[in-house]
Order: C-alpha cells, then sequence, then structure tokens
C-alpha cells in the first residue's frame, strides 16, 4: 500500500473539461501547458490521444536533455488523467465543472507510490518544487485553454 504523499495545487479555469481534458490527453501538447519548463517535445510515435495504458515518451531537459516514457494509469473522460513512468509517482488532473462553464483544475504529485524511498524527494526539495511548477503549470494551461475559447 502506498502512503499519503501528496501534494497538489488548483485553479479554476474558464473553459470545460472537454476542452482542458483534450488538451491533458494529446501528449504533443504537453510542453504548452508545461509549467516546469522541463518538457522539451513528446515523441513522434507518440498515441493522438492517450487512453488508459497508454505509453508515451517525453523529450526533457533538467540541467541536461534526457527522455522519459509514461504509462497512463488513470483515464476517466473528461474528469481525470493520471501517469507515471518508471519511477512510478504519479502525476494526476482532476477536473470538476464548475459554474458559468468553468472548471476546478486540481493538479497533483504523489510520491508515495514511488519505487524510490520517499524521503530522497523530500530531501532534494522535490514536494515543494512541484507546487510552485504546478500553480505555474495551470496559469499555463488557463492561457492556453481560455484563449481558445475566446
Amino acid at each position: 500500500m502506498s502512503e499519503q504523499r501528496i501534494v497538489s495545487a488548483r485553479r479554476e479555469i474558464a473553459a470545460d473539461p472537454t476542452t482542458i481534458f483534450d488538451l491533458l490527453a494529446d501528449p504533443a501538447k504537453h510542453q504548452l501547458f508545461d509549467g516546469s519548463e522541463t518538457v522539451v517535445a513528446g515523441h513522434p510515435s507518440n498515441p493522438d490521444r492517450l487512453s488508459m495504458g497508454a505509453k508515451f515518451g517525453m523529450s526533457m531537459r533538467l540541467g541536461l536533455p534526457y527522455r522519459i516514457t509514461n504509462e497512463v494509469v488513470e483515464f476517466d473522460v473528461d474528469r481525470a488523467i493520471a501517469w507515471r513512468h518508471f519511477g512510478h509517482h504519479i502525476w494526476r488532473y482532476e477536473l470538476e465543472p464548475a459554474d458559468d462553464g468553468k472548471t476546478l483544475v486540481t493538479e497533483s504529485f504523489n510520491w508515495g507510490t514511488s519505487r524510490f524511498p520517499p524521503v530522497l524527494y523530500e530531501w532534494a526539495g522535490y514536494p515543494k518544487k512541484h507546487v510552485a511548477n504546478m500553480t505555474a503549470t495551470l496559469e499555463r494551461l488557463a492561457a492556453v485553454v481560455e484563449t481558445t475559447n475566446d
């Protein structure tokens, strides 16, 4: 059983859940809203749309360039999507319809599911860093979908 080690950020976005979910489910567009500025690009062999169990690769840069493969571990259309890579910590987006066609979006990072000792993430300061990155991601996500809704 995994430990409850989760941090999250939340934002109301002026777009419907379908518009937001469609963006999250398109791996070619992840670099558009990545607030950590580590996602460089998706891989050409990625699926056009993610689904439960789908695998997708990302070119990343955290100091040095690297490539990572993720697997979708939760896929509830217009409500939630989550993925993990080899380390097994989970990135999750939850979408809740709100008033006036808006959506409350929560992004979370769960390192309690990791294959590595959770204390390593804490020692490196990732939970705190990820809250700032998730806040930036939600700002960028809003900017992308609110612009397309105008």
